[in-house]
């Protein structure tokens, strides 16, 4: 079993920053993806930023530039520092990693911590 724990959201103005962080704990492989979703009121559920164990990065068009995902692989944890924040942003943010065991695809998600931007 895998659990993962968020922390880091609040209350922020616009133009501020968070960092948020998500420690994985569990049976997790080593070559793993690690990523941030976030669900806004109204809207799909949107990839905001993955990473892989070996460093590959994505990042969903709206964050490019101002946000920056990063891991600490030997803590199996993952941030996510938000910077230039906009009322836009606001949204529950979910961790979530993907890894690989005997072919199949073994997906968890963090319980999400809430982001909310406003003045």
């Amino acid at each position: 079993q895998v659990q993962l724990e968020e922390s880091g959201g609040g209350l922020v103005q616009p133009g501020g920053s968070l960092t948020l962080s998500c420690a994985a704990g569990g049976s997790i492989d080593s070559q793993n993806v690690m990523s941030w979703y976030r669900l806004a009121p109204g809207k799909q559920r949107e990839m905001v930023a993955g990473m892989t164990a070996g460093g590959t990065i994505r990042y969903a068009d709206s964050v490019l530039g101002r946000f920056t995902i990063s891991r600490d692989n030997a803590k199996n944890t993952v941030y996510l520092h938000m910077n230039k924040l906009r009322p836009e942003d606001t949204a529950v943010y979910y961790c979530n990693v993907d890894f690989t065991v005997l072919g199949k695809t073994q997906r968890y998600w963090g319980q999400g911590t809430q982001v909310t931007v406003s003045a």
